[in-house]
């Protein structure tokens, strides 16, 4: 039998005092608010009484940090998984508000349904679908867990849902440590839930590719 029902989970709140954008940055790790709402993310599963059986995680850290209320929770060890990481980006390490406006940086700007300024949104599609259905098959039942990115769980949502690729990353539903879930119905993936278990007033959200 394969798994129950797959969670993607989005990390928490990122210690980023100076608001950058963070991709694939290394030492960008989780707020203490972060780790308490990884913690509620974890718990929010627990109190629906679902059976998570596995987890995987982007190797990033401040993925594999929140991976950790998992472990806690559930008593299982992560397997990291590069498919589920961020994107990459050419404005890592920039404050995208002062970026967008210097003329050296427009040339990165004028083609967003591929997107020019990173990863083609496909190829995030593409690893992301082949990651979860590896970690679904690879699950004799029970729940699978994958703790990565808002863009990556935004556009595996928008990819299940038909919906074009081409977004404003202004407008994602995708929240720090909110949790997407999917089962595989045949061979097509179907959303069945959202949740935002770790809601926070003042939450800093603003280094997500």
């Amino acid at each position: 039998m394969p798994a129950d029902r797959l969670h993607l989970v989005r990390h928490g709140e990122v210690f980023n005092p100076e608001r950058v954008l963070y991709g694939r940055l290394p030492e960008f790790r989780l707020s203490e608010a972060g780790r308490h709402m990884a913690r509620a993310a974890a718990d929010h599963l627990r109190k629906r009484e679902r059976s998570v059986s596995t987890l995987f995680a982007s190797p990033l850290q401040r993925t594999q940090e929140s991976a950790e209320a998992f472990h806690d929770v559930f008593g299982l060890t992560p397997v990291l998984d590069e498919r589920v990481i961020e994107p990459t980006n050419v404005f890592e390490g920039k404050q995208m508000k002062r970026a967008v406006l210097n003329p050296l940086n427009w040339r990165h700007l004028v083609r967003p349904s591929v997107p020019s300024w990173g990863e083609p949104y496909l190829q995030v599609v593409d690893r992301m679908d082949a990651a979860m259905r590896d970690a679904w098959s690879s699950t004799a039942s029970g729940d699978v867990v994958i703790v990565s990115h808002q863009l990556p769980i935004w556009i595996t949502h928008l990819s299940v849902a038909g919906e074009s690729l081409r977004h404003d990353p202004r407008n994602r539903r995708c929240a720090l440590s909110s949790v997407t879930s999917f089962e595989l119905d045949g061979d097509r993936w179907r959303e069945v839930d959202y949740a935002e278990p770790a809601a926070v007033a003042g939450a800093i959200d603003v280094g997500a590719v």
